[in-house]
């Protein structure tokens, strides 16, 4: 494969990829800051634990859940998977609107809706839908080449290399001096 295109393949990525880049880079940096966004919560059902549902997993978990949120009156709603933390499970993608269930002496639901901030960040950090989480997966295959494309363009190019050199040189020395001072 010649420079040429290289340049066009690692251009093209890095056009394609320019929004998502800001994303991760906007909603991680504006976290990073102390603005984690919100998430406004409403207790829409409670009933006595008769189920059993904290011993339930896998597909009978989420039918489980599937009838509970019907009996808690939510129609309309469908979820891709549930996640277990303790005793507490979430109703999955929670980039958008959710429920959590909090087990204990009795069951009670409530309704989740992330702010923009909080559901950018569920999405960050793999919490999307699985449509989502397939392409995130593509973003991280094309954000290596695009970075390895773009060292092997500066470094193959006689007027570049110096500058490239300088360039990859000083951020290995920061990311290893800040790994270092953990």
């Amino acid at each position: 494969m010649n420079r040429s295109v290289f340049i066009t393949i690692h251009m093209y990525l890095s056009a394609f990829f320019a929004v998502f880049v800001l994303l991760v880079a906007t909603s991680g940096g504006l976290y990073l800051l102390g603005y984690k966004g919100s998430v406004a919560t409403e207790q829409v059902h409670a009933e006595a634990d008769t189920t059993g549902l904290a011993e339930q997993n896998g597909e009978a978990l989420e039918q489980a859940v599937a009838n509970l949120l019907g009996r808690a009156g939510v129609e309309g709603y469908s979820f891709e998977y549930v996640k277990v933390k303790g005793s507490t499970l979430y109703t999955r993608p929670t980039s958008r609107i959710h429920y959590m269930i909090e087990l204990g002496d009795e069951i009670t639901v409530s309704r989740r809706e992330p702010s923009l901030q909080s559901a950018m960040m569920e999405l960050h950090m793999g919490h999307g839908p699985l449509a989502f989480k397939t392409f995130q997966k593509v973003f991280a295959v094309g954000m290596v080449f695009i970075i390895l494309s773009g060292l092997w363009l500066g470094l193959s190019a006689e007027r570049l290399r110096m500058r490239t050199l300088a360039a990859a040189g000083s951020g290995a020395a920061l990311f290893f001096i800040a790994v270092l001072a953990l």
